[in-house]
């Protein structure tokens, strides 16, 4: 009996005859645990971009919060300005009227100037200036130009220090 049973099967290196039996059940998990396993890293993969991107935005949104509260203290630092000019214009008035009249006018706009700074955005004031350069182009360079001048003027004027001169200042002390 057992003769018929191996003349039954041949052994056959070299043929396919499919999985053992039981082995199906075994790669189909494997498979499942492979794509659970992707899926797991996917999810993963999403919710860290997701963090990224929520940190991000929280970072984001507190230094505009940040600079946002910059520009009111700027703008209540020029309205005290505005005030010690609108004082200088009233010591002026009892001297000089005139001169005390140009004054309080210079005072008024830069109180008005404080007053439009006040409340308004980053963004609001960066929009502000560009389209000030699109209707003022000629103007913007030239300021820029003369802000180059007075940059290159205080730094040519600037005492340079070199080695030697350093030298001689610690002789001198010694």
């Amino acid at each position: 009996m057992d003769e018929q049973n191996i003349e039954q099967r041949p052994f056959d290196l070299g043929r396919d005859t499919g999985p053992a039996p039981g082995t199906g059940s075994l790669t189909q998990s494997a498979q499942r645990m492979v794509s659970t396993s992707a899926d797991m890293a996917q999810q993963a993969t999403e919710m860290a971009m997701g963090a990224a991107a929520d940190t991000a935005s929280s970072i984001a949104s507190s230094v505009k919060e940040l600079l946002d509260r910059q520009v009111d203290r700027g703008a209540e630092l020029v309205g005290h300005f505005a005030n010690s000019v609108r004082r200088a214009a009233d010591d002026l008035d009892n001297h000089a009227p005139q001169v005390a009249g140009v004054v309080r006018g210079i005072s008024d706009r830069i109180e008005s100037y404080s007053r439009d700074l006040h409340g308004q955005s980053v963004g609001q004031l960066m929009q502000a200036a560009a389209d000030f350069t699109r209707r003022q182009p000629a103007l913007v360079l030239g300021l820029a130009a003369v802000a180059g001048f007075f940059a290159v003027r205080v730094v040519s004027a600037t005492p340079s220090i070199s080695s030697s001169g350093l030298e001689l200042e610690r002789g001198r002390d010694s």
